[in-house]
């Protein structure tokens, strides 16, 4: 027995159309989050390269030079103990002197007052101050306006002129009399007190050092510079 076919259901009219689906293009946020940190880390890590590099060539381009370990007034000795190692930009406008300098510069006296901490350049350390076995020492208190403002220098050499005592008239009236001088090589200076007065250790022959200190205790002293060309 056959089974009766099911109806045909007709197809309901007017019935309304399926509505459009909108599809977008905006990616999703999470690729675009990823997207950005791999950027990020890229460049973080190519900072970092050129970091290091520059690090490396600044490194390399650092050399030894000699500094000055500790305050060492002019006209002092150099000892091992005033010197110290240090590195600096081989670009360094200053010109210091070489690590390799060290032994060289040992025994030398300074030309002017170092201090803790600065570079030692050629031009910081006397030539030569004129002393040796035969000469001998004398620490003079000159008064402001008794020896040149601010040009006296070690290895200056200069006339030590006797000034009149006080009350000295016989030395005060005679104008024409050649003052009584002794040569003199100047070893260091101190710097100028509230007075201005200034302490100059000079270098004299044996025969000169008691009469050149008992003038000084005495405070008639003036300095004379000689011309450095000679």
């Amino acid at each position: 027995m056959e089974t009766p076919a099911a109806p045909t259901v007709p197809r309901p009219q007017g019935t309304a159309a399926h509505p459009e689906i909108q599809i977008t293009t905006t990616p999703p946020v999470k690729r675009e989050r990823r997207w950005s940190m791999a950027a990020l880390c890229i460049v973080l890590a190519v900072v970092a390269a050129l970091g290091a590099a520059a690090a490396v060539n600044s490194a390399s381009d650092r050399t030894k030079v000699l500094a000055v370990a500790r305050d060492v007034p002019a006209g002092q000795a150099l000892t091992a103990a005033d010197v110290t190692v240090a590195e600096v930009s081989t670009d360094s406008a200053l010109s210091p002197l070489q690590a390799s300098d060290k032994a060289s510069v040992l025994g030398k006296r300074t030309a002017v007052d170092l201090r803790k901490g600065g570079l030692l350049l050629a031009s910081q350390l006397a030539a030569g101050t004129g002393l040796g076995d035969t000469r001998q020492q004398v620490g003079v208190l000159v008064k402001r306006g008794h020896a040149p403002a601010g040009t006296l220098a070690p290895g200056d050499k200069v006339l030590a002129v006797t000034t009149p005592a006080n009350g000295d008239a016989t030395s005060a009236k005679d104008d024409t009399a050649t003052p009584s001088s002794i040569k003199a090589v100047v070893v260091s200076l101190s710097r100028p007190d509230a007075t201005g007065s200034v302490v100059v250790n000079l270098a004299v022959a044996t025969t000169d050092g008691p009469v050149l200190a008992t003038r000084a205790s005495q405070g008639r002293i003036a300095l004379v510079r000689e011309p450095r060309s000679n």
